[in-house]
């Protein structure tokens, strides 16, 4: 009967958050939720199966009065599709546990708990490898989701070696990035490599753009090889925009004014311009992530302040895309192409605006275009920022295996490298 519940609680956690879509927040006073390696705020979630890595999970409750959070994992396949298990099959110990260490903010205008937690607990903790979703909820009560984020737990088994170059193809060799890698499945059990091995490949830890279901190009004893132009090509943007957002009293050269009202903090940007017909220029960036930091006080994580950031975007010639949206998207909104990220077109000013509640830190942000009419068409900076081969990106290749009676994709190979040298970073 134990297992049974257990089950179906892990069953309707799921749908609920599947309803919804990974790494999506539900409830709106819910805010700057963080998820990533202990003691590196740009180090992304990803952990190795008994290998004493762990995360850390932080955000705060814009309500401003303490409240019983809990957690979970769902356990996923390649796809975020949930498993069909029973927890007890990929968790040791409870289903769930309550977030028990928090802090009121007790200097800032904006009032919020501050919630934290080291994972994986001891008490709660992933028996398998592969995509796991961690959700956290009110009270015990999985009808009450507050947010999910996701978290990979890896098994080396499968070595991994990956490059990055220049397509081939004429037309895209000084705009595109290609990476290929070869995989070796060493003692692995692979009847049907089609089948069983699938291969993920994400540009700066994205999962809007990501390539999914690459087919290997050759096979030959151990070795798997995947190098085709058809599903490995990326587009290679331009170096991420930036906001320092650190204090509100000593601005930075990207903040154009702030505007201190009773309460309520607003702080604009300056305008960002068009570059598609910019030069490239090579400095150093996040990649889209951001970092807490305040300079104003000593803890940023529950003494810093939350401001209203006014972002702006000026089209070539003030005047807007035909028949796009547009989107500044960034970790701060994980890639979420909705109305957390959409942007609106100003005909007077020319412009188009957007305004995110945000916390005091540093930020790297892009803009994007995507298709309004398909809603399955891929956010390109192509009419935004341009595409150039020399562009820094990172490229993470995630390698799922599963077994002839396995149940669910585990992930047995991780690889991380960079553009600028093609060597791998990690893991």
């Amino acid at each position: 009967m134990v297992r049974l519940l257990s089950f179906l609680l892990g069953v309707s956690i799921s749908l609920l958050s599947f309803g919804q879509g990974p790494d999506v927040t539900v409830m709106q006073n819910v805010s700057g939720i963080k998820l990533f390696l202990q003691g590196n705020q740009l180090g992304y979630p990803i952990i190795s199966l008994n290998g004493g890595e762990t995360v850390e999970l932080h955000f705060d409750d814009l309500d401003g009065r303490v409240k019983n959070y809990y957690y979970t994992y769902q356990l996923c396949n390649a796809d975020w599709t949930p498993v069909n298990l029973s927890t007890f099959d990929y968790l040791k110990g409870f289903s769930q546990v309550r977030l028990n260490q928090y802090r009121v903010a007790g200097i800032s205008q904006t009032k919020y708990v501050h919630y934290q937690a080291i994972l994986p607990d001891r008490n709660c903790v992933p028996s398998r490898s592969g995509n796991y979703l961690l959700k956290v909820f009110l009270d015990g009560d999985t009808n009450k989701l507050a947010f999910t984020r996701r978290l990979l737990v890896y098994d080396k088994v499968a070595e991994a070696g990956s490059a990055i170059m220049q397509p081939f193809n004429s037309e895209l060799f000084r705009t595109h990035q290609k990476i290929q890698f070869q995989v070796n499945k060493g003692q692995l059990n692979v009847v049907n490599p089609v089948q069983q091995i699938k291969a993920v490949v994400l540009q700066n830890f994205r999962w809007d753009n990501a390539k999914v279901n690459i087919p290997p190009t050759f096979i030959r004893n151990n070795m798997m090889e995947f190098s085709t132009e058809e599903n490995l090509v990326f587009p290679a943007g331009k170096e991420f925009r930036w906001a320092d957002l650190r204090s509100f009293r000593f601005q930075s050269e990207r903040i154009a004014k702030v505007e201190n009202r009773p309460g309520n903090i607003h702080v604009y940007l300056q305008p960002d311009g068009e570059r598609t017909q910019q030069r490239y220029l090579k400095f150093t960036d996040y990649n889209g992530f951001y970092f807490v930091e305040s300079t104003d006080v000593n803890n940023p994580w529950w003494q810093s302040d939350y401001a209203n950031v006014h972002f702006t975007f000026v089209p070539r010639g003030n005047q807007p895309f035909p028949d796009k949206k547009v989107f500044v998207v960034g970790e701060m909104n994980k890639y979420n192409l909705d109305d957390s990220s959409a942007m609106t077109y100003n005909a007077t000013q020319g412009v188009y605006e957007k305004t995110l509640f945000l916390k005091q830190g540093y930020y790297s942000y892009t803009y994007v275009a995507k298709d309004a009419r398909n809603r399955n068409s891929v956010a390109l900076t192509e009419q935004t920022d341009g595409n150039y081969w020399e562009t820094e990106n990172d490229y993470t290749v995630l390698i799922y295996y599963r077994s002839l009676s396995g149940r669910h994709d585990e992930l047995i190979g991780v690889t991380t490298i960079n553009s600028l040298n093609s060597r791998r970073i990690g893991l």
